[in-house]
């Protein structure tokens, strides 16, 4: 079971990471309304600025923390717990502009993985 957690959590860490750092800046068919990039997807939720830089912290710092906690105990479940929170937060946002279902498939899965983490990770909720 614990090296089925870590590789969620490296998958769930990596993955955020690739859309905040190495996408971002780029189109994909899943970007909310007609954004084009990250930032433009936070302004068609009518999200300000500073609240997009706030969830891009939190973001990759849990991501981070995730890809930690495959040596550090502990740390994972409430990683998963909060990233969780976030990527509920991005379903009403596609849901707030309309998106078509596909649009919204990668935060849901993401919500599920982090879900599975925090459920199978040894801590308030897990064994």
């Amino acid at each position: 079971m614990d090296k089925i957690v870590a590789a969620l959590q490296l998958v769930a860490g990596f993955g955020i990471l690739n859309v905040w750092i190495l996408r971002s800046g780029k189109p994909t068919p899943f970007r909310g309304g007609n954004a084009r990039n990250l930032r433009e997807e936070f302004a068609a939720y009518g999200l300000p600025f500073w609240f997009f830089c706030l969830v891009g912290v939190l973001k990759v710092g849990l991501a981070l923390t995730l890809i930690a906690a495959v040596w550090i105990q502990g740390i994972a479940q409430p990683a998963a717990m909060v990233l969780g929170l976030l990527m509920a937060g991005a379903l009403v946002m596609h849901f707030k502009v309309k998106d078509k279902l596909p649009k919204a498939m990668p935060a849901a899965g993401m919500l599920i993985l982090c879900a599975a983490i925090a459920l199978m990770s040894p801590g308030t909720l897990g064994t």
